[in-house]
């Protein structure tokens, strides 16, 4: 694959976003997007992809912790479609479950104080579930 991964945490109006470096080894935290629906986010994420390099979609699917859908799969569910067939790039779900818990409490261990926490925790969770998704599907080279 020759190209960054973008990975995303979507929420019904805010959007954590992350993005590989070039070599595929980390994910960094990009501001969140505030958005109007899916339409508003294809239209966000446009320069993004083109700017970035981005070959591949990440993008957060929750669930209930016994595997089942909550209210808000579907719309994982439809933002995948509609990000594939708008930019033509692979995109992959990705279990979600324990993400934003894990970044709630990466937050407080740092003993940061941050103006919007709310808003660091959306674009940090996106981080979380690319760096998962690299540790697990993206073979390195070994040297």
């Amino acid at each position: 694959m020759s190209g960054r991964i973008l990975g995303l945490d979507l929420g019904r109006r805010r959007v954590g976003v992350a993005l590989t470096d070039e070599l595929l080894i980390s994910a960094q935290p990009l501001p969140p997007l505030e958005i109007r629906g899916l339409a508003d986010l294809l239209d966000q994420l446009a320069p993004l992809i083109a700017g970035n390099n981005v070959a591949e979609v990440v993008l957060g699917r929750p669930t209930k912790l016994d595997g089942t859908d909550t209210d808000a799969t579907g719309l994982a569910d439809r933002a995948r479609d509609k990000i594939a067939e708008r930019f033509g790039l692979p995109v992959h779900l990705y279990d979600e479950r324990f993400t934003s818990k894990i970044a709630q409490q990466a937050i407080f261990q740092s003993g940061l104080k941050l103006k919007n926490k709310k808003k660091a925790l959306d674009s940090i969770s996106a981080s979380l579930i690319l760096s998962d998704f690299l540790k697990l599907h993206v073979k390195k080279d070994s040297h």
